[in-house]
Parts: C-alpha cells; sequence; structure tokens
C-alpha cells in the first residue's frame, strides 16, 4: 500500500478532490487497489468551500479507517476556538458556512479528536514544526498530551488560553498551560527561530528573517534532535515544495494560486493540482 502526504488545503474541496483522483490513479498504476492519505492540516480557511472541504475529510476518515487521517493545523485549532466563543473571528477567516452548517457540532468534534502528530513508516508528520531539543519519541508523546486535553473534559478551558507567543523556548521543566501553549505553538506555528532554539513569530513572509536576524527555519538548527528522521511538514507556503532526503515541504500555496501537493512518500514521486488565485497574497499566509 503506498502512502501519500499532502499539503494544506485551506478550503479548496474542488483541488482536494482532484487531487485525490490523481492519487487513486497513480496507485492503480503502481498495482496498488487502496492507498494510504495523510493530510497535514488546515483543511479550512482563507479558499472557498470550507465546509465541503472538512465534510469530505471527515467522511474520508470514517470510511478509511486507518487508511485517511488528518493532522490538526493552526486553522484548525483556530475554527475549534472560534466555535465555542473562545477566539473570535479575523476579517480573512472564510468558516461563516463552518458555523451556520446543521453539522457543526459533529464537524467540531470531529476535528478534536484529530492529531498533532503522526509517525508512519519512518516519517514524522506535523503541521509546523518540530522543536529542536525533541526527537521523534518525545514529539509524538507531547502531542498525545495536547490530544489528551482537547478530547477531554477541560477542552474549552484549554482552547481559551491556548493563544499566545509564551513561552517561546521549550523547557522539560515546563508545566501546566505554559507547557501545553509552547507545544502547540511548535507543532502548529512555528517558522523561524533564533540559533538556540527561540521561536520567531513575527516573520512570516520569506524563508529567512531580516539580515542580521540570526533566524533560521527551524529544520536548519544545527542541533535539531530530529535529523535522524524524515520530517513532513505544511504550513509554511513562502518556502514553497521542498524535498531534501530528511525533509519533506508541502506547503506549495494552493489558496494564494500556487498548487496542491502530494507526495508519494515510498518513492518520493510528487502529484500536484493547478490552483486559482483564490486569495490575493497579503504577506500573512
Amino acid at each position: 500500500m503506498r502512502t501519500y502526504a499532502i499539503g494544506d488545503l485551506q478550503g479548496c474541496a474542488h483541488e482536494a478532490r482532484l487531487l485525490i483522483d490523481c492519487i487513486h490513479e497513480d496507485a492503480q498504476r503502481h498495482g496498488q487497489t487502496q492507498s494510504r492519505i495523510l493530510f497535514v492540516g488546515d483543511l479550512i480557511n482563507r479558499g472557498p468551500d470550507s465546509l465541503t472541504a472538512l465534510r469530505r475529510m471527515k467522511a474520508l476518515t470514517e470510511d478509511n479507517p486507518g487508511r485517511v487521517e488528518a493532522l490538526l493545523g493552526n486553522h484548525d485549532l483556530h475554527l475549534i476556538a472560534v466555535a465555542v466563543g473562545a477566539q473570535r473571528t479575523s476579517r480573512s477567516d472564510t468558516l461563516d458556512e463552518i458555523l451556520a452548517a446543521p453539522d457543526r457540532d459533529e464537524l467540531i468534534a470531529w476535528l478534536r479528536y484529530r492529531p498533532l502528530a503522526m509517525f508512519v513508516d519512518a516519517h514524522l508528520l506535523v503541521h509546523a514544526g518540530v522543536a529542536p531539543q525533541w526527537d521523534a519519541a518525545q514529539t509524538l508523546a507531547l502531542a498525545h498530551e495536547v490530544e489528551s486535553v482537547l478530547r477531554g473534559d477541560g477542552w474549552i478551558d484549554f482552547l481559551s488560553a491556548m493563544y499566545g507567543n509564551e513561552p517561546d523556548q521549550w523547557s522539560d521543566d515546563l508545566t501546566g498551560m505554559a507547557r501545553l501553549r509552547c507545544i502547540v505553538n511548535a507543532l502548529t506555528r512555528m517558522r523561524l527561530c533564533t540559533p538556540d532554539g527561540r521561536m520567531d513569530f513575527l516573520h512570516k513572509e520569506s524563508e529567512r528573517g531580516p539580515e542580521g536576524s540570526g533566524l533560521l527555519p527551524w529544520f536548519d538548527l544545527p542541533q535539531r534532535r530530529t535529523q535522524d528522521v524524515t520530517v513532513v511538514f505544511g504550513h509554511w507556503s513562502a518556502l514553497g515544495l521542498i524535498l531534501r532526503p530528511n525533509l519533506v515541504g508541502l506547503d506549495s500555496g494552493c489558496v494564494w494560486g500556487g498548487k496542491l501537493t502530494a507526495v508519494c512518500l515510498d518513492d518520493r514521486s510528487l502529484l500536484q493540482v493547478d490552483c486559482p488565485e483564490y486569495r490575493e497574497h497579503s504577506g500573512k499566509k
């Protein structure tokens, strides 16, 4: 069974359907009747049809248990928080159809039970990044800490306190909400870091910070402890597609007029669908 990872959908439901059709055709060409499809998060928001995208992803996971899964991204967490009044919508959101849908509660409940990290065939999948202090096992364990809270009785209180940029550096000594917030920020928001591993949330428009800042992409930090596995992520459309021996970046800017991308993790073959420019680039990705 071939395994495919797909980048950020952001509500581009039509393109997602086309890409899934391409995946099925590719699997059949390789003599496979089934395939495993893994989405790296940000299923919704900013694109034209977030409700259809979310309904379709929910149905796919329920109809194909163990073969289709979707990670939580920052936009997915944002929807959950907005739905329960823990966060306000922003002008760039395209969530109204979901929030008004008769099945919104079922959709939100499904999202709450999505993972924040997965390890599949020697690939560690996250939405945004992995703190340089974590190895793969710790990443999965810390993701599970947050998943357990999201699925527990205190999930609304957690969402109300989830937002904020501090602490900006991981320590094993962190406890309580500070610990959970740091985990969420690394897995769903991180892009650039200082050389000592502090997360920067101000600079989003390019692959590096301003000249002289010393900021580096999280995956280029020399002390990163996940260099012994292949990390698969999305979230960073300014980077475009990245294919390195131990790194796969999948956000190729679907909603910004780029492409929706799938990579077969078995052989690194590439499947892509062209996308209209649904949103004019604002610098905030």
